[in-house]
Formats: C-alpha cells, sequence, structure tokens
C-alpha cells in the first residue's frame, strides 16, 4: 500500500535547473522537496527576502567565533528556530554539529526529522563553510 503524500508539495529543484528531454524546470516531491526546502532556508541570509524579511538562518554571524560548546549550541538553536518557524512539514527529533574539519573551514549541521503528516523519519546534512572557496 502507497502512502499519499501528495500533500508535501512539489517545488523547483534546487539549484534551478532545466530537464533536457522535456525542455522543462526540473521539480521535486515529498522528502526531497523538504531537503531543497531546509538547504535554501538554511543558505538564506535574515533580510535577504524583501518580502519575507525573516525567512532565514542567520549563521554567518558564526563565521570569526571560536567553536566551542556555547557557539555549538548557539548554532544549534539558530537552525531549530529557523526549521521551527518557516518548515511546518517537519518535527525536529535531533540537530547534530560535525566539527571535524573545522581546521579545513567546514562544518556539518545534521537534522535528523519526521515528516509530520507521515511519521516518516529522514535527516539531511547541511554542509557550512567558514571561509569561500577559491582557486588560489
Amino acid at each position: 500500500m502507497k502512502i499519499n503524500t501528495d500533500f508535501l508539495g512539489t517545488g523547483w529543484s534546487f539549484p534551478p535547473e532545466f530537464n533536457e528531454t522535456e525542455g522543462k524546470l526540473a521539480m521535486t516531491s515529498d522528502v526531497e522537496d523538504i531537503n531543497n526546502s531546509l538547504m535554501i532556508l538554511l543558505s538564506t541570509r535574515p533580510g535577504e527576502r524583501v518580502m519575507f524579511p525573516n525567512y532565514g538562518c542567520d549563521l554567518q554571524e558564526m563565521l570569526f567565533k571560536p567553536l566551542d560548546l556555547t557557539l555549538i549550541t548557539q548554532m544549534k538553536g539558530i537552525v531549530e528556530r529557523a526549521i521551527l518557524y518557516h518548515e511546518p512539514r517537519i518535527n525536529i527529533l535531533s540537530i547534530e554539529i560535525n566539527a571535524q574539519d573545522e581546521i579545513e573551514g567546514e562544518i556539518l549541521i545534521e537534522i535528523n526529522y519526521e515528516v509530520r503528516n507521515t511519521n516518516t523519519r529522514s535527516n539531511m546534512v547541511f554542509p557550512f563553510y567558514k571561509e569561500e572557496a577559491t582557486e588560489i
């Protein structure tokens, strides 16, 4: 028996791309759409969207702070609040911060969640880079 997940929605793929065979915009749905929505939410700074000035997750303010337990707790709170206010399709089960590659400038934010109407569990890992990538 297949569960109907049409209520989870369908949206543009992220980053936007075109399906070359059909000449249409590539779309995502179900859990993939939720993961894309979370990627967009976590990579958007509050104020970037003119019509939704509170939309986003201000992780950029954490860039030059030393990574200690206080900062990790702060980052978890920022991510949790952003998801709570802007992604109503899921319940957060846990948020983990993996700072093993901090020296290289990468922090992984792992979000374990449950889709509310189906009780389906999933996760998503957001790579937060403390430095911009350059060719230098």
